[in-house]
């Protein structure tokens, strides 16, 4: 008696099978169009990014001029308060 031939083919991964079925279920139009928009929402996320990263530098750039020692300071003792009546 002998024993069963042995296949060596191998077993589809589920992403695999998961792509075999969606070719067999959708025309190439749908395939495109859901890896298109799948392709535009990434870009939204990644400008989302960029914005949140621009707003951050701008914000900086704006409170460090008013911090840093070469910016024009007014003389302190300049400005004094009066009360009212006082000339």
């Amino acid at each position: 008696m002998q024993a069963a031939p042995v296949r060596a083919t191998a077993i589809p991964s589920f992403t695999t099978a998961l792509r075999a079925v969606e070719a067999l279920l959708m025309s190439g139009g749908q395939r495109t169009a859901r890896r298109n928009a799948w392709t535009s929402v990434l870009e939204d996320r990644r400008r989302a990014r960029d914005r949140v990263e621009a707003e951050r530098v701008l914000g900086q750039s704006l409170i460090a001029p008013s911090l840093s020692p070469a910016a024009p300071r007014g003389d302190p003792g300049t400005a004094v308060e009066r009360a009212p009546g006082d000339t």
